[in-house]
């Protein structure tokens, strides 16, 4: 890959190599891990591994994931930015609750700063829906609620999730944002033109489930490619994502080192053309 960070703003740098830390979390992305000492390696892992960009939210666990890295990684790195989520709670039978309203919003960003124990967040994706598919509601006052916090000092960038293009262009006319967290990957394509519209704005474009989600990735196409470059199927969707455009980014996550080893390999894998030609086909 020839270009392994990128630089959305004066103080904010991040690998394109991302790590996603919901995985972290029990079943279900609720209670705790299965394996306390395995996720705690796992992130202090990736650190050594050279990501600077970990991908959490209050709402995984819920607050498992966050007092997860506070206990692995604290006192952080210098270099390392934590980019969160609000907009969303869980309830006692697990179920994710859209929460938008702007005194909960409010209290979200609270409850990271705690359970991760920051003064000031880097990044906050505002979520606009329970799970991966937009709402296709105003996100006006949500957004608004989020740059008063921005404008208080305890959020340096905001940023969008799960979002459709008017809702960006509605934010954008609000606040900037640097980052856009949607669900995007070799099958799933329907937001190119918002990969394209992040990239025209040095906007990093953060691909959620960049392998499927909890159903793999599964293509003929996509395993013989891998086999040509003596590579996984996993790291070349991964790299087709990093090639995608000049601000993509990737969070893969996992709760296995050797998966995350394997992840984190795909950086350096550099697709041939044809092999992308033969990638882009996949999604018909």
């Amino acid at each position: 890959m020839t270009n392994s960070t990128i630089t959305l703003a004066d103080d904010l740098t991040i690998t394109r190599m991302g790590y996603g830390a919901m995985q972290l979390a029990g079943p279900g992305v609720f209670g705790p891990p299965k394996d306390r000492d395995q996720a705690i390696a796992v992130l202090r892992e990736a650190v050594a591994l050279g990501v600077t960009h970990i991908d959490t939210s209050d709402f995984y666990g819920p607050t498992v994931v966050n007092e997860l890295i506070k206990e692995a990684l604290h006192p952080y790195p210098e270099d390392l930015r934590l980019v969160t989520k609000v907009g969303a709670r869980r309830d006692a039978n697990a179920a994710w609750n859209v929460a938008l309203e702007p005194d909960d919003l409010k209290r979200q960003v609270h409850e990271n700063l705690e359970h991760l124990g920051l003064d000031v967040l880097d990044v906050v994706n505002l979520r606009t829906a329970a799970r991966e598919q937009p709402s296709y509601d105003s996100i006006a006052e949500p957004y608004t609620a989020l740059a008063e916090l921005q404008q208080e000092g305890l959020i340096r960038h905001l940023g969008l999730s799960a979002v459709t293009m008017p809702q960006a262009r509605e934010a954008e006319a609000i606040a900037p944002f640097v980052t856009i967290q949607n669900l995007y990957n070799l099958v799933n394509r329907a937001d190119d033109p918002i990969v394209d519209y992040a990239a025209e704005r040095n906007i990093a474009f953060a691909s959620f489930f960049p392998l499927g989600g909890f159903s793999p990735l599964q293509s003929e196409t996509l395993t013989k490619v891998a086999a040509r470059l003596d590579a996984t199927p996993h790291q070349v969707a991964l790299a087709w994502l990093l090639q995608r455009s000049a601000t993509s980014v990737v969070i893969p996550g996992t709760s296995s080192l050797r998966h995350l080893r394997e992840n984190i390999a795909a950086r350096d894998l550099v697709l041939p053309a044809d092999a992308v030609d033969e990638l882009n086909a996949i999604a018909g």
